[in-house]
């Protein structure tokens, strides 16, 4: 008989009965530093596509591929241990049908070892969610402002502003929890439709930029901590660490040109014989 060590991270299921009690924490990360740190604290991870922009400097996510995603989510799960780690299925890995969408997750649950993947779309991957969560997939949907369908949107506009545009989101929202998703992502939405969202669906709302109302709430990493150049009207800033990293920078290049560094406490002298 094998012994199965207990699982000690959290699970789709504990967050998928976090519904209406204590919010759900999350934040992104890409590295297994950030993950170690945010891991403290959180009770998700996400390693979003946001990595594009983050990492790689992209315009948009569009141009993250499945293999970026694996590499980032690897290194996550190495420097966690206690959150659930979510990796988002980039553009272009679970469109075309639910099979490709299963070959895709089940490709990154493997290669990285998370507990769950997230997708965007509503009533169009409905299907899809149904597919994957049919067959031990837990999947984390993503309605509202969806980024990687930009090039159609036009722009990373606000959702939901005027109430007569308000039935399509609502209506994604009901087939992604109808479908099986443990919990949605829900991004960019005016206050009042996030609310009544949460309050009509049976699975966790995560709110960026949608309402404190919501289950949950995720924020981009270096958008909170000051590292991104611009942070949309949604972020909260909570620390400022770029100027203080320029700062440092600009000291140790300082120091190095003034042959200030290193001093004698960073070099090795020889052994005495």
């Amino acid at each position: 008989m094998s012994v199965q060590s207990a699982v000690k991270r959290k699970t789709a299921p504990d967050i998928r009965a976090r519904k209406g009690g204590e919010p759900v924490v999350m934040l992104t990360s890409y590295h297994a530093h950030t993950a170690a740190l945010v891991d403290r604290h959180c009770d998700v991870i996400l390693v979003g596509d946001s990595l594009g922009n983050v990492m790689h400097g992209f315009e948009t996510t569009v141009p993250v591929t499945l293999e970026m995603m694996i590499l980032q989510g690897h290194a996550v799960m190495r420097g966690s241990h206690h959150a659930l780690v979510v990796v988002d299925m980039p553009f272009g890995s679970y469109e075309a049908s639910k099979e490709q969408a299963f070959h895709s997750a089940v490709r990154i649950m493997k290669e990285t070892q998370c507990g769950a993947v997230k997708l965007e779309g509503g009533v169009r991957m409905a299907e899809t969610v149904s597919f994957l969560a049919g067959r031990g997939i837990p999947v984390m949907g993503h309605i509202g402002l969806t980024p990687q369908s930009i090039n159609t949107l036009g722009s990373f506009r606000a959702q939901g502003r005027e109430e007569v545009n308000w039935g399509p989101i609502e209506d994604d929202a009901r087939a992604i929890a109808e479908a099986g998703a443990f919990s949605v992502v829900i991004e960019a939405v005016a206050e009042p439709l996030a609310r009544k969202i949460t309050e009509a669906i049976a699975i966790p709302t995560i709110g960026i930029g949608a309402s404190a109302a919501c289950d949950g709430q995720v924020l981009v990493l270096e958008d909170m901590l000051g590292l991104s150049a611009q942070t949309p009207k949604f972020v909260r800033r909570y620390g400022n660490l770029g100027p203080a990293i320029e700062a440092a920078v600009e000291a140790y290049a300082s120091d190095v040109r003034a042959r200030a560094f290193p001093a004698a406490e960073h070099v090795y002298a020889m052994k005495k014989s």
